[in-house]
């Protein structure tokens, strides 16, 4: 099978209390996934973010594709950049912000434990 662009979905939207609108590109939506929950490109132009939220039952992914962001764990603030993979379970929680000019771009994946 092959998805092509047109048939994934685009949104702009707030995301877990977090700043601004992040957009979003749903490469999968829920309901078509049996493993997982969410499968989205997210782009954060400057001062947008993500806010912090919980994973309990859940693993969710963050690859890095471009640009710079911070990313909050309960042992602080973190800098990701192209190529770094966020990794967050277990009943941790995270959020994520870009307070670059060039748009945080990463891939978001959520796998049910």
């Amino acid at each position: 099978m092959i998805k092509h662009p047109h048939e994934m979905l685009y949104r702009e939207r707030q995301i877990r209390g977090g700043n601004g609108e992040c957009q979003t590109l749903d490469l999968q939506m829920q309901e078509e996934m049996r493993h997982c929950r969410v499968f989205t490109q997210f782009t954060l132009k400057k001062g947008v973010s993500i806010g912090e939220h919980v994973h309990e039952g859940e693993t969710e992914y963050y690859w890095i594709l471009s640009g710079e962001g911070i990313v909050t764990e309960s042992d602080g603030e973190k800098v990701v950049r192209s190529g770094d993979l966020v990794i967050t379970g277990n009943g941790a929680s995270h959020a994520i912000r870009n307070e670059q000019d060039e748009p945080l771009v990463f891939l978001a994946l959520i796998i049910l434990d």
